[in-house]
């Protein structure tokens, strides 16, 4: 049964990737959940007597920074082995053009 789907030339659902919408959706959340955090950090920044308060100042300044990288790796890819049901083969030009081994111009052409 296992030869017969890696012959199988159809996808599955699970081989879909995430949608753009719930990529975004959890790049949100993830930037959301971080600011809270950096928020919190504020907070006990306050609270927190002497030397300590380098700790949360320390996470209160180097999370944004962290929050925007996260937040901008997205998981949407595209996958190669999934076609376009209806996708137009490649034309004459997606064809590299043949040369000469020793010449840079293109064959056929005369000076």
């Amino acid at each position: 049964m296992r030869e017969h789907r890696d012959q199988d030339s159809a996808g599955s659902l699970t081989d879909l990737p995430m949608s753009p919408d719930e990529d975004r959706q959890r790049r949100f959340r993830m930037y959301f959940y971080l600011m809270l955090v950096r928020v919190a950090a504020l907070g006990i920044f306050f609270i927190v007597p002497g030397w300590w308060k380098l700790i949360p100042a320390f996470f209160a300044v180097f999370i944004p920074y962290f929050a925007v990288v996260i937040a901008n790796v997205s998981t949407h890819r595209t996958s190669a082995g999934i076609e376009a049901p209806n996708a137009l083969p490649p034309g004459p030009s997606a064809a590299p053009q043949a040369t000469d081994a020793g010449s840079t111009r293109p064959t056929g052409d005369v000076l």
